[in-house]
């Protein structure tokens, strides 16, 4: 007979419920203060955050002892610290950052002639302007500028800080305009982009690993001061457990418009953060000063399957005997959905988001949805063929 205390006290530790966030837990993790003792290696603490003089630091990029000490400090800082580190003057070579910015104004030209790009996750559609993408497309682009922008030590030493040294790049250029609104307050990849009800699904331990797979930054093209809005940071906010459930309600927010700190930029500085720190695009507040910086979101290598499938293979081929089952009931609804959970895709990212943008949602409908909504329509299969090969094709480079 089940010891139904034990059970229940088993599933409140293992799945965490947005009924039982609680904001007092959040505002006494961020009452915390940095002590600039801690964290040797750092210039300055302002508002809680780290600030790191890279310039003097070059030195310890070459001593593999004082490097690894180095970037522990930034792990540890990332993971039980302020969650967010700012590195002055990380690039210095300003000529090749113009170079790039006006790359990525050309780009942003030819987007906007043709019609393509524009979504945001967590802003108005047309606030910014985005560029998807902007690692391919630089590289294609200027392959010798793109060599000398990613050649950057420090870019470098703090990816593999967080993530070990088989990391994967990717990148997104992001200019918020004169009068562009503020984002909503939001942790980012991966759970970030999912609602409540789904991230309730995942246990405990996956929501607290999933920020360990994904490392996030950014790069000033330009000097960001505080009027141009750059990002709202709020300290220690990544070591709240039930975070991802708890961004969307109100007094999380209230307690983020309230407690969050803003640290200027000059160009060529570069800010870091866990993707589990509650943060927000600023809003502009200039009236000449389009505020470009490219957002770097470093991947772990290891977030992977072992073996290559090609699931759209497979959903063509199981489609009629689903559909089937379907009509003739062979197969429970449930037992429907744990096949289609062992054949088709089930997530929506890697895409492109030129073609597949996060309009109307935090993310483009995956593999599986599309099947299930085959089933509950009746599609004939050429129809679904069609409907996976469109959706197969915009996910390509």
């Amino acid at each position: 007979m089940l010891n139904h205390s034990i059970t229940a006290a088993r599933a409140a530790r293992a799945y965490l419920r947005a009924e039982d966030c609680r904001i007092e837990d959040l505002i006494t993790l961020c009452s915390q203060t940095v002590s600039k003792a801690d964290y040797p290696f750092a210039a300055d603490v302002q508002k809680n955050v780290l600030i790191y003089d890279c310039p003097t630091l070059l030195p310890a990029l070459s001593d593999p002892a004082e490097r690894r000490a180095l970037m522990a400090e930034w792990s540890d800082a990332m993971l039980t610290g302020p969650g967010v580190v700012v590195l002055k003057h990380a690039e210095t070579d300003l000529d090749m950052l113009d170079q790039a910015s006006a790359i990525f104004w050309r780009l942003i030209e030819e987007q906007n002639r043709s019609g393509t790009g524009g979504g945001d996750h967590f802003a108005k559609p047309g606030a910014n302007d985005r560029l998807w993408n902007s690692l391919e497309k630089h590289c294609l682009a200027d392959p010798a500028n793109f060599a000398r922008y990613y050649a950057n030590p420090f870019l470098a030493a703090i990816s593999e800080a967080w993530l070990g040294p088989l990391y994967q790049m990717t990148a997104q250029l992001n200019v918020v305009n004169p009068g562009g609104a503020a984002q909503s307050p939001h942790r980012d990849y991966h759970l970030g982009f999912q609602s409540a009800a789904q991230i309730e699904r995942y246990p405990r331990h996956v929501q607290l690993f999933s920020p360990l797979l994904t490392l996030q930054g950014a790069i000033a093209h330009v000097d960001a001061t505080v009027e141009t809005g750059p990002t709202q940071l709020l300290p220690f906010s990544q070591a709240y457990d039930a975070g991802y459930l708890a961004m969307g309600r109100p007094d999380v927010r209230a307690c983020f418009v309230e407690n969050h700190v803003q640290i200027p930029l000059e160009k060529g500085d570069m800010l870091f953060f866990s993707p589990a720190l509650l943060h927000a695009a600023g809003t502009n507040r200039s009236t000449d000063i389009r505020r470009m910086v490219n957002l770097f979101q470093v991947s772990s290598a290891y977030g992977r399957a072992m073996e290559t499938v090609d699931r759209t293979a497979m959903v063509k081929a199981l489609y009629p005997t689903l559909r089937a089952a379907h009509q003739d009931g062979s197969l429970t609804p449930d037992q429907i959905a744990n096949t289609i959970a062992a054949s088709a895709e089930s997530y929506s990212f890697p895409t492109n988001l030129d073609r597949d943008p996060p309009l109307g949602g935090m993310a483009p409908k995956t593999q599986a949805a599309l099947v299930a909504e085959a089933l509950d329509g009746n599609w004939e299969p050429s129809a679904l063929n069609a409907a996976l090969d469109a959706q197969a094709a915009k996910k390509l480079a």
